[in-house]
């Protein structure tokens, strides 16, 4: 197949590349022509190595891992992104990347029940264009929380109908996971297109 970008997407939290999630969105990715690269971040290598579960490192570590990914330059237009935390340490990589824009799956906007912690200081900082794809009931930050903070005009957000942190849907909103995944991976895919029109 040609591709005609590359994104490098990191994993949340709880689990590596080998999630369900992950696993779905490199799919969708790949055969929608983008080619998308997984990883583990060191403490949940370490993890799948000793078997016990471990916290992640603090966000300078975490930001240093990602940054290792562009060691080797690919031929193809680059993009980054992650799942909740995966997407919040690319967040902050973004400006200085070699990349030309960013999606996040879920942004953790606050800890959930903790809506006075928020996490969007750095995002007044990126003038490169980025995406978050939010649950419309992700407790890490809803529609309504969402739309008063003070954004700036290079991130925009589409929200995923009914859908959880990880988009999961309800019995009852008629939408299942899969069709979730498969919206928002074409959201993502416009917006990389629209960027490298603009290229």
């Amino acid at each position: 197949m040609a591709y005609i970008a590359q994104l490098i997407l990191a994993h949340g939290a709880g689990q590596g590349m080998e999630s369900d999630f992950m696993q779905q969105c490199k799919t969708l990715f790949e055969v929608a022509g983008v080619k998308c690269t997984l990883f583990d971040f060191d403490y949940m290598s370490e993890m799948k190595r000793l078997g016990r579960r471990r916290p992640p490192e603090r966000l300078p570590k975490l930001i240093e891992q990602f940054n290792a990914q562009f060691v080797e330059p690919g031929e193809l237009p680059l993009f980054i992104g992650g799942k909740s935390m995966g997407g919040r340490v690319a967040s902050h990589v973004l400006q200085a990347s070699p990349a030309l824009g960013g999606i996040c799956f879920g942004y953790p906007f606050h800890p959930p029940g903790k809506s006075e912690k928020i996490r969007t200081e750095h995002l007044s900082s990126i003038s490169k264009p980025l995406l978050v794809l939010q649950g419309e009931r992700d407790p890490f930050g809803k529609p309504e929380e969402i739309e008063s903070y003070r954004l700036p005009d290079s991130l925009m957000v589409t929200f995923i109908p009914a859908g959880e942190h990880s988009f999961i849907t309800t019995r009852s909103s008629g939408v299942s996971w899969q069709e979730n995944m498969q919206f928002a991976v074409a959201q993502a895919c416009q917006f990389i297109k629209n960027i490298l029109a603009r290229s």
